[in-house]
């Protein structure tokens, strides 16, 4: 979401900034989906926002969980999801949260932490749990407040007991961190930091900030953890106006690569070396993306898929009057190393305009020889959709409510599936565990993970 200040374009505030939405195109690939369309009531005991649900015939609501105390106050919005085993570990504003999912269709709650912060993203690796921290504050514990405003970063802590977890350490740096990669080697930790800037008067957010920045955190000794390196990774300018930096890097340390949304253009890294990762190719969409936020490899990395956040979360990009390569998702083929437009996605029912809704958090349904995607869309729900076709994309299945009473900022902020469900990390309404029963998706449900940060993929 968008924040007033510059740095904070991505900042996932609830302030607005005007987009420039043309209307009247239609984008290639956009489809109308092959499912219907069913109204069903909620779980006993649910706020009046998640009181009805509507969703595709193959898509069901198993369970739901409110946000829990301490973690549920006006400004304590659902944030990004990580999986380790039976549990998820959900952010959140005010801390985190970790479920046991043993039973997915009976989520337990288990701890809760409050580390209040923006956007305090979430990765586990190992015993350890990485907050990222975009938000100034006077100290790099969790008892800090805004205060002096001397420090943001990483912030690092002990899960090794899920019921008991442990602030351990952290790491300042330039701008903060927006959103974090783990790139794993052996008994280090390798964790690429995004983040918006620069902000010419900030004690921690100088210009120029045209680099990533690259922590390395020892398995055995996360106390020690620091920067490494801040490699700038951009060859040329940027053509975005709002930030530099990147928003979202996944890597796929297996394939030795990484896709980097940076704001305003997509960028394909070579991770062979995980200190010093080298760009492939650089691309932009200045006629179609706003803000490249995000990129989500298929299995096989022949394909890239890159969104578009317009108007940063905080509006109703999903109407008539928006085009449909605009807000969306674009289809990337890989060929001969270099990435090719294909297509775009952008879900196909239209939303109120007091909805705020545009691409965001997803990942990969693991169906083996198939290319299909679960994600989020804010108040336009969750979205299952198959980009087999990079050219014809189109979506299979669907979850949503209604607006959110009393308006603002809400739903889904990152949707993955993982071990047969679906986990919506819902803005206001907490955590929502989805099924689908697809022929197209079944063999997902064959496919194991040990653990699952979306943003570190693995293949399957």
């Amino acid at each position: 979401m968008i924040s007033a200040k510059l740095r904070g374009a991505l900042l996932c505030t609830v302030l607005l900034l005007t987009s420039a939405c043309a209307a009247g195109q239609t984008a290639s690939g956009a489809s109308t989906p092959d499912t219907s369309t069913q109204k069903t009531s909620a779980p006993a005991g649910k706020p009046s926002s998640t009181s009805d649900v509507m969703t595709s015939d193959n898509v069901k609501l198993v369970a739901q969980m409110p946000r829990p105390a301490p973690l549920n106050g006006r400004d304590d919005i659902n944030t990004d999801l990580a999986f380790q085993g039976d549990y998820a570990f959900v952010g959140n504003f005010g801390g985190f949260a970790i479920y046991d999912i043993s039973n997915p269709t009976k989520p337990q709650l288990v701890s809760t932490v409050s580390c209040p912060a923006q956007q305090n993203d979430v990765s586990v690796y190992g015993d350890l749990l990485i907050l990222s921290i975009d938000e100034p504050r006077d100290g790099e514990g969790c008892d800090s407040s805004e205060g002096s405003r001397d420090w943001e970063g990483l912030r690092i802590f002990d899960i090794s007991d899920k019921k008991s977890p442990k602030y351990l350490s952290a790491v300042r740096t330039d701008c903060g961190s927006h959103t974090h990669t783990m790139v794993p080697a052996g008994e280090t930790l390798y964790v690429y930091v995004s983040s918006p800037g620069p902000e010419p008067e900030s004690k921690t957010c100088p210009p120029p900030h045209e680099l990533i920045q690259i922590v390395e955190i020892p398995t055995k000794s996360p106390q020690s953890a620091k920067i490494v390196a801040k490699p700038d990774i951009f060859p040329e300018r940027q053509h975005s106006e709002l930030a530099s930096g990147c928003h979202d890097i996944t890597a796929y340390p297996e394939k030795k690569l990484a896709a980097a949304a940076c704001f305003g253009d997509g960028v394909l890294l070579d991770i062979s070396d995980p200190v010093h990762p080298k760009v492939l190719q650089q691309i932009t969409d200045t006629e179609n993306f706003q803000i490249w936020h995000s990129a989500t490899f298929n299995n096989d990395a022949t394909k890239v898929v890159f969104s578009d956040e317009l108007g940063g979360g905080g509006q109703a990009t999903c109407d008539k009057n928006t085009p449909r390569t605009k807000g969306a998702d674009a289809v990337y083929d890989i060929v001969g190393g270099k990435l090719e437009r294909r297509g775009y996605f952008k879900i196909p029912r239209d939303q109120q305009e007091n909805e705020n809704c545009v691409a965001h958090n997803g990942s990969l349904i693991p169906v083996p020889g198939k290319d299909i995607m679960v994600q989020s869309w804010y108040q336009g729900g969750v979205s299952i959709w198959d980009f087999t076709d990079s050219v014809n994309p189109k979506e299979i299945g669907y979850f949503e409510r209604g607006p959110f009473p009393g308006g603002g900022i809400a739903g889904s902020w990152s949707a993955y599936y993982y071990n047969g469900y679906i986990y919506s990390s819902d803005i206001m309404a907490g955590l929502d565990v989805l099924e689908i029963n697809d022929p197209l998706t079944d063999p997902a449900k064959k496919v194991k993970m040990d653990d699952f940060n979306v943003q570190t993929q693995k293949s399957y």
